[in-house]
C-alpha cells in the first residue's frame, strides 16, 4: 500500500522509477536541507524542492510543505527566547494575501513557469544583497517579506529567502529562532489554504510523512555542525544556499 502511494506519477521528469528509489532520494534531499537549516535558519525548502520537483513535480508544494512546518518545532523547542515577535506580528498576517494568490495560482500554473518566476526573484534579490544592500527591518520591509514569502512559500515551498533578506544582518540565533516561528505558522496557514484548494491528496500527505523522520536527523546533524560555523561565515552559507535553490529551480523551469 505504501509502495503504490509512493511511486511516483507518469509525469515524472525522467521516466517511471522504483518507488524505494524515489523514497531514498527524496529523504537525502530532505535530510541535508534540514541539516542546512538547523545550521543558518532555512534551507529545507531551498535544497529539496528542486530535488523533489525534478523527480515528481506533482507532489509540490504540499509534500514538502508538511516536512517544512515539522523542523520548526524542533528549532523553536530550543530558541523560541530569540524569537522577535514583534517582526512576526508584522510579516505573518502580510502572508496572507500572497498565500491566497499562491493558491489559485498552483491550480491554473505549469509549475515549471512559476519556478523560472521564482528563481529569477531570487537572485535578485542575493544579486542586490552581495552589492551590500541592506534592508533595514521595519514594519514596511516585514510587510513586503511577509507577502512575497506567502507567495513563493504557497506556490513552491520555497518561501525563505524573502525574510532572511531582511534578518539577515542580525544575530544569528535570533535569525533561526525567527525564522523558524514564520516557517511553522506560516506554513500552517498555506497547508491549510492548499487543502481548502483540494490541491492536498493522500498520495501527497503519505510522501510527506514518509520522510519527517530524516527531518529529525538532519536537525541532529546541524546542530552538530553549527558551531564548527562562525557567524560571518553563516551568513554566506545562508546566500550561498539561496542562489544554488535559485539556479536549480530555473534548471528545472529550462528542462521542463
Amino acid at each position: 500500500m505504501l509502495a503504490e502511494l509512493l511511486t511516483p506519477t507518469d509525469h515524472v521528469l525522467f521516466g517511471q522509477i522504483d518507488a524505494w528509489v524515489f523514497l531514498l532520494v527524496t529523504a537525502a534531499a530532505v535530510l541535508v536541507g534540514a541539516a542546512v537549516q538547523s545550521m543558518v535558519g532555512l534551507g529545507l525548502g531551498l535544497v529539496a524542492a528542486p530535488v523533489i520537483s525534478f523527480l515528481d513535480p506533482t507532489l509540490m508544494p504540499g509534500a514538502l510543505l508538511i516536512t517544512v512546518v515539522v523542523l520548526p518545532v524542533l528549532t523553536l523547542l530550543q530558541g523560541w527566547r530569540q524569537v522577535d515577535w514583534r517582526g512576526l506580528a508584522w510579516g505573518l498576517p502580510a502572508r496572507v494575501p500572497g498565500t491566497l494568490v499562491a493558491v489559485w495560482v498552483v491550480a491554473v500554473l505549469e509549475p515549471r513557469v512559476l519556478a523560472a518566476f521564482v528563481g529569477v526573484m531570487v537572485l535578485v534579490a542575493v544579486a542586490m544583497t552581495a552589492r551590500s544592500f541592506k534592508v533595514r527591518v521595519t514594519p514596511l520591509s516585514l510587510v513586503v517579506a511577509g507577502t512575497l514569502s506567502g507567495f513563493a512559500g504557497t506556490a513552491t515551498s520555497v518561501g525563505g529567502p524573502p525574510m532572511a533578506l531582511v534578518y539577515q544582518n542580525e544575530p544569528s540565533e535570533k535569525v533561526r529562532a525567527t525564522l523558524a516561528a514564520f516557517f511553522l505558522f506560516g506554513g500552517l496557514f498555506s497547508l491549510a489554504a492548499l487543502a481548502a484548494g483540494d490541491q492536498i491528496d493522500t498520495r501527497i500527505v503519505a510522501v510527506g510523512v514518509s520522510v519527517i523522520p530524516f527531518i529529525g536527523l538532519g536537525f541532529l546533524i546541524g546542530n552538530r555542525l553549527r558551531s564548527r560555523v562562525n557567524p560571518s561565515r553563516m551568513r554566506t552559507v545562508l546566500l550561498t544556499v539561496v542562489s544554488v535553490s535559485a539556479v536549480g529551480l530555473l534548471v528545472q523551469a529550462a528542462l521542463g
